[in-house]
């Protein structure tokens, strides 16, 4: 049986007149695409360019929401009652549902940003308000969440339908969790090695950790970012070595999840 994966990136992060991140050349290459909702990045020009593009290219499309946060970039980490979260979620999912509108498409995925979802990994109340969103706004959203996370389990707890997320172009520590940006190293922009990290994911099911500790994961849909330089490179890096090993790149929303 052909293994399948998703390939997506977090996309429409740009601003007014400011255009950040490879999104056309991106499309291309991978199958689902997380849209910034306005707090952290995006408008709703941006978001309904990038959704005519998505229905060009046959790409699924996703929340990614994020913190009030445009000066951070959504990198900031905002302590906020679950409730105010909660409705700030459905907010930007509601957001990015009307300009789906406009090229037909509905909105299949939610996954948070940056800071938010840093803290929604390790914080039950996060987690569970996010989920809470999901089910309120549209239970039929998949939620994209982080392998063995408070995501995951706030997930199972809401029942609702998840995808583990692994990030073949970042480094791990040995808990598993994501190693800070501010460790040199840890943004992986050689295609082979990243390439190689996403190939040890997807068929053996674990990560080398920065120690070279083996970490178990599970990951239905693998993530490249968009806002690197190299993003375009290694994205395609990734997809390459993925597919000459007979992995077949599917948007979410062919994965049985």
């Amino acid at each position: 049986m052909t293994k399948m994966i998703n390939l997506n990136a977090d996309i429409a992060e740009g601003w007014g007149a400011y255009d950040i991140g490879n999104d056309a050349e991106l499309m291309k290459i991978i199958k689902s695409a997380s849209i910034a909702c306005g707090f952290h990045a995006g408008d709703a020009n941006t978001m309904h360019r990038l959704c005519k593009l998505a229905k060009q290219e046959g790409v699924s499309i996703g929340a990614h929401p994020g913190f009030n946060d445009l000066w951070g970039f959504g990198r900031r980490r905002i302590q906020m009652k679950a409730s105010d979260l909660e409705y700030m979620v459905a907010y930007q999912i509601g957001a990015l549902q009307a300009m789906a509108q406009y090229a037909g498409l509905k909105v299949t995925h939610l996954k948070a940003h940056g800071a938010l979802n840093n803290m929604a990994a390790e914080d039950e109340g996060y987690a569970m308000a996010i989920g809470r969103a999901i089910k309120t706004v549209d239970d039929d959203i998949i939620y994209v969440a982080l392998s063995g996370s408070q995501m995951e389990r706030a997930a199972i707890k809401l029942e609702l339908r998840m995808a583990r997320e692994g990030f073949p172009d970042r480094m791990y520590d040995d808990a598993g969790n994501l190693a800070s940006r501010s460790i040199p190293g840890t943004v992986l922009k050689d295609p082979k090695a990243a390439g190689e990290h996403a190939l040890r994911m997807v068929q053996d099911g674990e990560v080398l950790s920065m120690n070279g500790k083996r970490v178990k994961v599970r990951v239905d849909t693998l993530c490249v970012h968009g806002d690197e330089p190299t993003s375009v490179v290694v994205a395609g890096g990734i997809r390459k070595t993925l597919e000459a090993a007979g992995v077949s790149i599917v948007p979410l929303t062919e994965m049985k999840l």
